[in-house]
């Protein structure tokens, strides 16, 4: 792509995140952003379609930038939460402003759906091999449980503008997912009771 191309289309999608971060997407017109960007209209036609498709493009490369981040732990043959998770929040810190805007956008993250079910099969591999008789639907509902409160801590982490270090945050996801509450909060803290 040529060089010129990349620098208009970054300036477009830089334009929405920032006017996101003051007002609701409802809110933006194409002119509004063309304004801003400094750019006129038929540039701003030429990629995309409205403020929604270029949303759409936003969030499939913030998907596609998460689902390559994950190529190095999903070609290991080793599961590890912290590495899977580590490589994952990498890539929301950098792109803190931009995974603000998404997790508040869209109250349900559906453009995770892809990242989910990568880790999903990590997890069916990883049981499967380790317990062969289990069956699926105990994959299913302990990958649903584990991922719903991933993504949850994960979510309050970008709300909480990520005041924790990344491998603070992958250990938290790896010991819940193990352990659960019991390791995390109750041997934790009645130790020090």
């Amino acid at each position: 792509m040529d060089r010129r191309i990349k620098y208009t289309k970054k300036i477009i999608k830089d334009t929405l995140i920032d006017l996101l971060s003051k007002k609701d997407l409802k809110k933006i017109t194409v002119s509004e952003i063309c304004k801003e960007a400094d750019i006129n209209r038929a540039t701003f036609y030429r990629y995309y379609l409205d403020v929604y498709d270029l949303l759409d493009k936003i969030e499939e490369e913030f998907v596609n930038d998460l689902k390559n981040a994950t190529n190095v732990t999903n070609s290991d043959t080793k599961y590890s939460v912290f590495s899977f998770s580590k490589e994952l929040l990498n890539v929301f810190l950098e792109n803190r402003d931009l995974a603000k805007i998404l997790f508040n956008t869209n109250n349900n993250v559906y453009f995770l759906n892809d990242i989910l079910e990568i880790a999903y099969e990590k997890c069916r591999d990883k049981w499967q091999h380790d317990l062969p008789n289990i069956s699926k639907e105990d994959i299913d509902y302990a990958s649903v449980f584990i991922f719903n409160g991933a993504l949850g801590a994960v979510n309050y982490w970008v709300k909480n503008d990520f005041d924790k270090g990344v491998d603070e945050m992958a250990e938290i996801i790896e010991r819940l997912s193990y352990y659960g509450t019991e390791n995390f909060i109750y041997k934790k803290y009645k130790k020090n009771s």
